[in-house]
Parts: C-alpha cells; sequence; structure tokens
C-alpha cells in the first residue's frame, strides 16, 4: 500500500514537473511563422560557453527578434543577456528548444561586419567573443534610442590634398582611397608644423617613395603656411574627407581627449558640422550612445575617438586610421587586451578599407608591416625633414654648481639653461620631465641603490616638500630609512619629478610664469607669449606658433626602463615633444640632457638626425635576430605555480612552442593589482614564444586551455595575454 501510494505520489510529481515544463514551452502554433529558430549568443562570461545556442521564437517577438537585437533569455536558471546571431526554419538540437524572454531593443547593434570583427579579435588574442561584444557595443541607453531621429548626410565636396602635397606619395594615397581602393600606408608626420610657420617644401624622397598608383608620384610641391595649418589633425581630416566625398566612412582613433578635440576641430574646420561624431569612454552613457547610433543607422560616417572608437559601427567603411601607434593608451586594459592597430589591421582587412598609421616616430610592428610589403612609406624628403625639425643638441649628464650656477640649482646642463634664456626671450619653453610628482624617486646617497620599503620592498618617493619618504606601494612611512645594502641613512633623489622641477625652475627664473600639465590637469594650449611649460610624456600642451626651445630632461631615466621597448618608447616620447617646436631655421631648438656624450646612442643619433624610420629598422632587425617581439607570437601566462602548471599540462601546444619559465612577474607588466602586501607576488609568469606562422594555433591552443579550465571550474584563474604590452612582460 504504501509502495502504491509512494508510486502514485512519485507519479504525481512526474506529472506536475511535466505540466510546468509545457507550460514555460509555448506550443508550436504560439512560435513564430517564419524562421522560428534563433542562434543567440549568450553573455555568461565562461570561456567554455563561448558559442551560440538555440532558442524559440514565439509569435509576439517574431517581428523584432531581428539578427543583432539584444534579447533576454533563460539560461542556467536566470535570465541573462546575450544578442540574436540569426534566425533558422530548423533547429538543429533534437529536443526541445527554451523561448526567448524577450526582446531587449528590436535596433540590430550586433551587424554582421561587427561580428565578424569581434570574431577575429577573439581568435587574435585567444578571448572571447562575448569579451570582445562586452567593449565594442556601448550599453544602451533607451531616451537615446527612443529619441534620436535623422537623416543620412550629404557627403562633402573632395578635399584638395593639402598637408599631404609636403609628402612625394601623399597624394597617391589619398587617390586611391578615393578611388575605392585599399592602400596601406605609415605616415611619418613631419614636425613643426604650426600656423604662420614658413615654408616645408620636399625635394628627393626620403626613402623609396612608393608609387600608390600606376601613376607617377606627386612632384615637388610646398606647403602652405599662414593660417591654414599643415599639422597632423589637418592632415588626417584630409583623409577622412577624401573617404567621405568618395561615399565611404573613415575611423579616426588617437590616443587622448586632447587629441581628440585637435582632429574634431581640423573635421569641423574641413567638413563642416553634421558629418561625424566624437566617440569616447568618457563621454556620458547617451552622449556616447547617441553618436554610436548615428554611426549605426547611417546619419553620420566619420568618427574621432579614443580606442572605444576602433569597434564604431560606421557603414561602407573606406578608411581606418590611427595616430601614435607606440601609445600605451592604444592597448585595451581589459580582456582580451586587443591594441588599436590590430584591430584596425582586421577591420581593413574584412571590409575593404584603406590603412593608416601615422606618428612622429615608428614601431617595430609596423616598421615589419613597411619591410613586408603590407604597407607603404609615406615620409617627407630629407630636405623637407630639415627644414621642419628643431635644431638638437645633446648636454649630457650631471651638472657643476661651481661651473653652472644657477643652472645646476635647477638641475639642468649649462646647455640647457642657455638654451631656455633665450627661449625665453622669444616665446614659450617646453620642458618634458619623464616622471609627474615631486620626488618620485630616491635611491641610498651612498650606494645609489634605489630606496625600498622595509614592510613590502616597494619604491620610496618624496610627494610634496617637508613630506617624510613613504612607499609608493603600501603608503607605510618608514620611521627611519635604512639602505639594505650598506647601511647607509641618506636619501638622494632619483629623477626629479614635475612639481619639483617647477619649484626649480620658479626659482631659477624669477618673475617668468610657470605652467605644469600632467596627471591631474592636462593643458590644452599654451599662447605665444614667454613662459615656462613642465609636462609629463604625452601632457605636453601644444604652443601657438610652437616652442621657442625644448628641453627632454632626465633621458637616461627614459632609457633606463626594464623593458624591450625602452629605447622605442624614449624616441617617441622626445619626438612628440621636439615636434611642437619650431624650426630650426625659425630658432626653434632642443636639448636632450641626461645622454651620455662619450658613447653614441642609435636613438640619440636617430633625434639628432630625426630618422626615426632607420631606427625602427634597426630595432627590427636587432628583434629578428634575437627571436623578438614583433618578429615572433609571444604570449603570457600569470597565475600562481599550481594554476601555470595545471593549465600547461591540459593546453595541446604545438611542438615547436618555446615556453619561458615560471619567471617572477614584472611590476611593469600592468597586470599587478598591488605591491607584495596585496599578495600579487605570489603570481609568476610563462612566456609562450611561436613562429609568427603559427600564431593562429597558438591562440587556439590557449582558446582550448581556458575552455577546460572553466569547464572544471578552476578556483585560481589564469590570466591570458597574447603580445603583452612590452614584448617580454
Amino acid at each position: 500500500m504504501s509502495s502504491t501510494g509512494a508510486g502514485a505520489g512519485e507519479q504525481l510529481s512526474l506529472v506536475r514537473a511535466s505540466t510546468r515544463r509545457e507550460r514555460s514551452t509555448p506550443a508550436a502554433a504560439d512560435l513564430a511563422a517564419v524562421d522560428p529558430v534563433a542562434v543567440v549568443l549568450v553573455d555568461v562570461g565562461l570561456a567554455h560557453l563561448d558559442r551560440p545556442f538555440e532558442y524559440s521564437v514565439p509569435e509576439a517577438l517574431a517581428d523584432t527578434a531581428v539578427p543583432g537585437a539584444r534579447v533576454r533569455v533563460r539560461f542556467a536558471g536566470q535570465d541573462v543577456d546575450g544578442f540574436v546571431l540569426q534566425r533558422r526554419a530548423d533547429a538543429e538540437h533534437e529536443g526541445r528548444l527554451a523561448p526567448l524572454r524577450r526582446v531587449v531593443s528590436p535596433e540590430p547593434v550586433l551587424t554582421p561586419a561587427l561580428l565578424a570583427l569581434g570574431r577575429a579579435v577573439a581568435e587574435r588574442y585567444a578571448g572571447t567573443l562575448g569579451d570582445v561584444l562586452r567593449l565594442a557595443i556601448p550599453p544602451r541607453h533607451a531616451t537615446a534610442e527612443k529619441n534620436l531621429r535623422g537623416e543620412a548626410a550629404e557627403p562633402p565636396p573632395m578635399p584638395e590634398p593639402g598637408p599631404w602635397v609636403g609628402y612625394p606619395a601623399g597624394p597617391s594615397f589619398l587617390r586611391r582611397v578615393a578611388s575605392g581602393q585599399a592602400p596601406a600606408a605609415s605616415w611619418l608626420a613631419l614636425p613643426g608644423q604650426h600656423p604662420r610657420v614658413g615654408d616645408a617644401g620636399t625635394g628627393a624622397a626620403a626613402e623609396p617613395a612608393a608609387d600608390l598608383t600606376a601613376e607617377p608620384a606627386a612632384g615637388p610641391a610646398a606647403v602652405a603656411g599662414g593660417d591654414d595649418t599643415t599639422d597632423w589633425p589637418a592632415a588626417l581630416a584630409v583623409a577622412a574627407g577624401t573617404a567621405l566625398a568618395a561615399g565611404r566612412g573613415a575611423v579616426l582613433v588617437v590616443p587622448d581627449h586632447r587629441d581628440v578635440d585637435r582632429v574634431d576641430a581640423a573635421l569641423k574646420a574641413l567638413l563642416g558640422p553634421g558629418q561625424h561624431v566624437r566617440l569616447t569612454a568618457g563621454q556620458g552613457p547617451q552622449a556616447r550612445y547617441t553618436a554610436w547610433l548615428k554611426l549605426l543607422r547611417g546619419h553620420v560616417r566619420c568618427v574621432v575617438g579614443t580606442r572605444a572608437a576602433m569597434f564604431a559601427p560606421v557603414r561602407d567603411l573606406g578608411l581606418v586610421a590611427w595616430w601614435d601607434d607606440g601609445d600605451d593608451l592604444l592597448t585595451e586594459p581589459r580582456a582580451p587586451y586587443p591594441h588599436v592597430r590590430e584591430v584596425l589591421s582586421l577591420r581593413a582587412r574584412t571590409e575593404g578599407a584603406a590603412l593608416l598609421s601615422g606618428g612622429f616616430a615608428r614601431t617595430t610592428a609596423v616598421q615589419r608591416w613597411v619591410e613586408a610589403g603590407e604597407m607603404h612609406s609615406v615620409a617627407a624628403a630629407p630636405a623637407a625633414v630639415r627644414r621642419a625639425a628643431p635644431r638638437v643638441l645633446v648636454a649630457g649628464e650631471g651638472t657643476d654648481v661651481d661651473r653652472d650656477g644657477p643652472a645646476a640649482m635647477a638641475h639642468l646642463p649649462s646647455a640647457a639653461w642657455r638654451a631656455a634664456k633665450a627661449g625665453l626671450e622669444r616665446g614659450p619653453v617646453l620642458i618634458q620631465v619623464p616622471r609627474r610628482g615631486y620626488l618620485p624617486s630616491l635611491s641610498c646617497q651612498t650606494c645609489r641603490e634605489a630606496a625600498r620599503c622595509p614592510r613590502c620592498a616597494g619604491p620610496l618617493a618624496l610627494t610634496a616638500p617637508g613630506a617624510p619618504p613613504s612607499c609608493r606601494w603600501c603608503g607605510a612611512v618608514p620611521a627611519q630609512y635604512e639602505c639594505q645594502h650598506c647601511a647607509g641613512r641618506t636619501l638622494r633623489s632619483s629623477v626629479v619629478g614635475a612639481r619639483r622641477t617647477a619649484e626649480e625652475l620658479g626659482r631659477a627664473f624669477a618673475g617668468v610664469p610657470v605652467h605644469t600639465s600632467g596627471s591631474g590637469e592636462v593643458l590644452a594650449g599654451v599662447d605665444a607669449r614667454p613662459s615656462l611649460v613642465i609636462a609629463t610624456p604625452g601632457a605636453e600642451p601644444v604652443a601657438h606658433g610652437g616652442y621657442a626651445a625644448t628641453l627632454l630632461l632626465d633621458a637616461w631615466a627614459s632609457l633606463d626602463r626594464p623593458t624591450l621597448d625602452a629605447a622605442e618608447e624614449a624616441l617617441r616620447r622626445w619626438t612628440a615633444a621636439a615636434a611642437l617646436t619650431r624650426a630650426g631655421s625659425d630658432g626653434g631648438v632642443v636639448v636632450l640632457a641626461g645622454a651620455p656624450t662619450h658613447a653614441t646612442l642609435p636613438v640619440v643619433e636617430a633625434l639628432v638626425r630625426w630618422d626615426p624610420a632607420w631606427f625602427a629598422a634597426r630595432e627590427l632587425a636587432e628583434r629578428v635576430e634575437l627571436s623578438l617581439p614583433p618578429t615572433v607570437r609571444m604570449a603570457q601566462l600569470v597565475g600562481s605555480r599550481h594554476a601555470l602548471q595545471d593549465a600547461l599540462e591540459r593546453s595541446d601546444l604545438p611542438a615547436d612552442i618555446e615556453r619561458l619559465g615560471p619567471l617572477p612577474l614584472s611590476p611593469g607588466t600592468g597586470l599587478r593589482s598591488g605591491g607584495p602586501a596585496s599578495g600579487a607576488d605570489d603570481r609568476l609568469q610563462v612566456l609562450l614564444r611561436s613562429p609568427l606562422a603559427e600564431g593562429a594555433q597558438l591562440s587556439a591552443a590557449l582558446v582550448a586551455m581556458r575552455a577546460v579550465r572553466s569547464a572544471r571550474k578552476e578556483r585560481e584563474t589564469v590570466t591570458v595575454r597574447v603580445d603583452p604590452a612590452d614584448g617580454i612582460g
């Protein structure tokens, strides 16, 4: 009886469960009449679930659940977001399908081009498609979606080549863009291009100028001066305007908001209002989503922005361009950590667009493309470079108080002091300091070893005048400093920060206005009146008419960085500041202070000669010989020793992949969450190196490894970065 009763109760439970399941699933008559199956990418953030799932489409959602739309679905017992990838007539799954819960918005935000790009980026960087789409598609803003109205802007007239006539291959590049072709070019911009700066004509080509069409390259031409600037923002605007006039779109990506402001102003001056939008991560949710929707709906076809714009849904893409390839702001700090260069290269390849990389210097990654024939060089002629570039002096290291007087008190070599004093008679003087703060780096006065915190071994620094030394990692203030190497108790400054430099120069040049530009307060520009401008790298304001002189202090601090690209990054920073200086023919001078004079360093020679292409080629040749990035594909795995060992054992890596490590995690990797006090030092790194031809296999193996660990619900995480920022983690 009891057993029968128990059996009946069990039968009743099964019937109830079956009834509940049937009620949650629409009947066949309630499904969409056409294509009742939706393929959905579910946003769950797990590597082993990074694949589409099938759902049934209720009749009520048939018209709104379009490919690319945002939806909500039931997954693993909870409602989650997703994107409809496609609609089908029949399901591949043999069982019953769960229905779509609702359509969040019928706006098809995931376009076929964006989906293809997302998959390519995920494969390139061993990431997940969901991670890429979180970077590519901004959060929905219902008000912006509802209120946006407008029609497509009419294409502007074809602009004149303008600044591009100063480069032998420049007009040729524009002609190919205008004709709908897809040229790829590495553009080395001329320095010293300011309003009212004189002629910067051209002569013989500096490098073999590639004829980007079947026609002969443009002959020598003078660059107009006056109020029509020939600086790089104007050149980018002309390139974008050429694509727009041909009925195609343009994506322009620059490192920071100040660069966005300059290019935005150049686009407005050339094209007028309503032809482009700005897109940056710093915009408010409504402003950013409105700009993004204007591009998606085709109201405009040109966007300028920071790295947030690299995925912008521009229709009929004809040009992708980015400025200053070596700037670390072009590397996304969120998984899968893509670089703007690689994303835009993939876009150009998949959408048939022209590719343009611009800068005052050239990275080895771009140089590799040039030497492989994947990019053509667009550079000015030697005579034009000599006329446009400032005169560069190397002041050497150290100062002598008896000899240099007030210059030594301001930590300036006498040559730098004289240049600053003479420059202040003619206009503003820029002083680039490699570090922000007051005294950001201290060392022992006796043995010169770096001063370390006794608690966590972090670096000690002075944050303000009269403040005690404190740790930059944990914030601790040692009661009494004692060097661990020699027991010395006296500290000295290793690097003088921007605030301390401003303080000392203010005393040395009494009565001269002093401006600082750096973290916390970045100036956009200064006028032409005499003043001292103290700036950290990347925060240099633009001076109207150019700086009369530029001082590059503590060169050794830039060159001694423990990274593979230290010299490359130093040259990029120096040229960026020096390019804001007036031409040598107008009295402009740049003084490099802190570089050794007893030995010739290639990076210093490249600055003096203003020949960044030569330096990039030299660096690339050395890296080819040593099998270093970008001539090989590198991947960095970060985690605990046990987690790394387990990950490598479960990964099906190609046989010829070289494993380096486990190694201590470098403080400069950007993956450190804190100092040793936070436990970050427990993590190690393993570097994997493969030939470029096998880069896809390496990424695929890492994707599979991540999926296996995700499916096993491993507690310890292993962070994967393909092509880490400095190439060696």
